[in-house]
This record gives C-alpha cells, structure tokens and sequence, in this order.
C-alpha cells in the first residue's frame, strides 16, 4: 500500500545547516529518499551538489554513511560494494549511488551499464537537474532544448535530452521510475519498493534548480508540479516490464488535459533565448512521448487485465 503523509519515517537523516542552496530541489528530494531506505542504506556518491550537502571530511551534515567515487566509476564502485558486503555475510545491507545527470548520462554511463547488465543487486538514482550545476552550470546531454548554459551562452541547446530510461529499460532490469522532488510521497513509495526489489533498480529523479534554471528559490515545488502538469516530465513506474503512470500523471492521463509547455518554460531564465518555434518543437515533443506513454499505459493494462 502507498504511504500517506502521517505514515512517512519521522526521523531525520540530514541535520540542520547543510551546505546545498536555498530553495535546493535536492535536498527536498534526498531527506524523503533517506527517510524510505533508512539505516543499514551505504550510499556511493559521485562528484556533485550532493557531495557539498554531505560536507567535507570529517564533518557531514548526514546520518548515512557515502562513499565518494569519481564521475565515470559510481557504478563500478557500487558493484565493489556490493560484493564486498556479500563476502562478509551482510546481506541485509542496502547500496545506492545517488548520481547527477552528467555523471550518469555522460560521464558514468559506462560503468552504470556495466553494473546493470550483470544485475547487480543495488539502487541506481539519477538526480537530474540537467546540466552542470556544482561546477557552474555547463550543458550536459541532460540539458533541454532551449536552455541556456555557461557552455552554450549564445545559442541555446539544439538538441532533445538523452532518454536514460528507455537506456535502462533495455537492460531488462526489474524496476525503473521517475520521482519528483515536488511530490514527496510518491518518492517515498518508490523508494520504499526499490529497497525491498533484488537486481539492478534505477529511478529517474527531477530535480528543480533555482541558481541554475533561473527561478525564485521559493518556487522549487512549483516548477517541479509544472513539469509533471504540462508531461515535461511524467511520473510513471516500469515493473518488470509492465509500464503504469502514477500519482499526478496518473490523474493527468484519465482526465486527458496537459497544461502547454510555455506554462512551464517562460518561468525559468535559462529558457529565455527560446524561439517560438523552439517551443513549438518541445511542445511537439513532449506531446509525442505523451502520447507514446498512454498508448503503453493502455496496452500493458490490458494485457495485466487478460
């Protein structure tokens, strides 16, 4: 059964005073995930906001112990860890690399592939805040069509965000979802039953930026519920195979309205260089993966039901 807000781990594994940025859709994101995998959870951590929001040695702002790694390896070291738990009998011990969208993406697609091909028994999280955002905000292939980076200051990005699920999905592993750091209970759901899942799991996780995407760091939730609103980024749950929306994009697909994507767009500053026919294309693009997701929603209730 999905958790409610008063059935959600009341302790805290991140104490006051961390060092992540005001309005920070991480640290939003990263006190449910912590909250849902709880104690006996070692974390590999790459290269990242996250690894400022630790602290540096010997002083964390976190309950959890990590293990820091370099941006293409996250996956590799999660495997050691694993087996290195393993051979001493700890079997009841949880790893989880919680990596950025360009040590995922970019970076450590290698390794993660790697680790999920073999069905190493660990959670995979990519925070995606698409782009650079720790080393000042350059364009990694998680950034959008449209944006405005360091590293494209004239001309915005040309090209769509790499798809890293539908990569995931073709390993075959047993659970892939998205989260979103404006729907904290949905996120707690899902990591709760990624804990409790044996192979490789993955979860895409949407992380707003206020100091990167150019917003009101009070506006964190909303723009996180803007992207869900208008299928930017739709919350969905692929078991073993068997694709089912959930939470707001569940209720978004029976009731068949989306918001348009401009809603979305013209609130963030790094989208400001944006053509109308850029935002025609994104537009279609959202729409066309929207539509792909129903059709596949529809098809694998079906064949649930049957």
């Amino acid at each position: 059964m999905p958790e409610t807000l008063f059935k959600i781990n009341a302790k805290e594994y991140i104490l006051p005073g961390n060092r992540s940025c005001q309005g920070c859709g991480l640290s939003l994101a990263y006190r449910m995930a912590l909250k849902a995998l709880r104690e006996k959870t070692i974390m590999v951590l790459g290269p990242s906001c996250l690894c400022v929001l630790h602290g540096l040695y010997p002083s964390t702002a976190v309950l959890i112990p990590g293990f820091n790694t370099t941006f293409a390896s996250a996956g590799a070291a999660a495997s050691g860890l694993v087996a290195g738990l393993r051979a001493l009998g700890r079997d009841n011990e949880t790893v989880c690399a919680f990596i950025g969208d360009g040590g995922t993406s970019d970076m450590g697609i290698q390794s993660l592939s790697g680790a999920a091909e073999r069905q190493t028994d660990f959670i995979y999280v990519c925070y995606d805040n698409e782009g650079y955002m720790n080393t000042g905000t350059q364009r990694s292939s998680a950034t959008p069509l449209g944006a405005i980076t360091t590293t494209t200051p004239i001309y915005t990005k040309e090209e769509h965000k790499k798809d890293l699920v539908r990569i995931m999905e073709a390993h075959e592993i047993p659970y892939i979802a998205t989260a979103n750091a404006a729907y904290p209970i949905d996120l707690y759901d899902k990591f709760v039953k990624a804990k409790k899942i044996k192979g490789t799991r993955y979860i895409h996780l949407f992380i707003p930026c206020p100091p990167g995407w150019g917003f009101p760091p009070k506006d964190t939730i909303k723009i996180g519920r803007l992207a869900v609103e208008t299928g930017v980024f739709p919350l969905f749950e692929i078991e073993n195979g068997k694709f089912h929306f959930t939470g707001r994009s569940r209720a978004l697909a029976e009731r068949g309205h989306k918001i348009p994507v401009s809603t979305y767009l013209e609130r963030q500053a790094r989208f400001q260089k944006m053509t109308p026919a850029q935002v025609n294309v994104f537009q279609q693009w959202v729409d066309r993966r929207w539509e792909d997701f129903l059709r596949r929603a529809e098809a694998d209730a079906k064949h649930f039901l049957s």
